[in-house]
């Protein structure tokens, strides 16, 4: 049987595309150094939002597995400007390591894991969602968007 591939997967996964692609196929450097540093705070700003988002999640005793029922609908901290803060902090340090790398195709990776996260992940949560809060997630949905 095989295991299902979650978003900290998706992640791992495009990590290794952008890294792989960077010195693989590199195209062209289109931030050199010593710009590239910027990805170091993206990296950080990333990884801050999602162990904060996460530590909502598990402080509200809700699930974080994309495919369960939620039993709290999560509407403070970063989810005041974001209905995926976890997501968005993934995506940017995705971003922020294909800065530093600096290469055109290490952006693959960031696009690809932000389209798994959109069509994958994003439309089964939201419909979950939806089942257990109804008018309360609509509500929530139609003042905060997304992404940011």
């Amino acid at each position: 049987m095989m295991k299902k591939l979650y978003p900290p997967m998706h992640f791992k996964i495009y990590l290794i595309i952008s890294i792989a692609l960077h010195f693989v196929l590199p195209v062209i450097i289109i931030i050199p150094s010593p710009y590239n540093y910027v990805g170091s705070l993206l990296i950080l700003l990333g990884l801050i939002l999602n162990i904060w988002a996460d530590q909502l999640f598990k402080r509200n005793r809700t699930v974080i597995s994309p495919d369960k029922v939620p039993t709290t609908l999560v509407l403070n901290g970063p989810f005041k400007i974001s209905r995926n803060p976890m997501y968005l902090g993934m995506l940017k340090a995705l971003v922020g390591v294909s800065i530093i790398l600096g290469s055109l195709s290490s952006f693959m990776g960031p696009i690809l894991f932000f389209i798994a996260m959109e069509k994958k992940f994003i439309p089964i949560e939201e419909k979950n969602i939806f089942s257990v809060f109804g008018e309360d997630f609509d509500t929530y949905r139609s003042r905060v968007r997304k992404w940011i």
